[in-house]
């Protein structure tokens, strides 16, 4: 379970209605929705909730750091709030589901020296593609 809620009250977040609710829709595991599926599900807990503040709610979560931004192939950003544990993401090549996953070793490590072409690498991103078990046995 990710502790989002728990993260932006000890920044001491401004929690207003509107962003507890697209926190609280935000927070779990294997998060990773679209802005549009955040505002349906917050539109059902606080109908008055408008797309413009969950989308600048989003925005201001991912510049805290407290939310990632997927991006996989030509597909809608998913938010996904387990941002302070290292990990890499698992996709469906088919339906687009989103799985964290947490593999041994260290892949920045995995890079040699020769493949780096001068570069300081600080951060990796590894996306594993495939179908998910629904998929597959469709």
């Amino acid at each position: 379970m990710s502790d989002l809620l728990e993260r932006l009250r000890g920044r001491g977040w401004r929690m207003t209605a509107q962003r507890r609710v697209v926190a609280e829709v935000l927070d779990g595991e294997h998060v990773h929705l679209t802005a549009d599926e955040v505002h349906a599900r917050a539109v059902a807990k606080l109908p008055e909730i408008s797309r413009a503040t969950v989308y600048n709610t989003l925005g201001e979560l991912v510049s805290l750091g407290e939310v990632l931004e997927v991006a996989t192939d030509q597909r809608a950003k998913r938010y996904d709030p387990n941002a302070h544990r290292p990990h890499h993401h698992l996709v469906c090549a088919q339906c687009g589901a989103i799985r964290d996953v947490h593999p041994t070793g260290n892949p920045l490590a995995d890079l040699p020296d020769t493949e780096r072409f001068g570069f300081t690498v600080s951060d990796v991103e590894v996306t594993y593609r495939g179908l998910c078990p629904n998929c597959a046995s469709a």
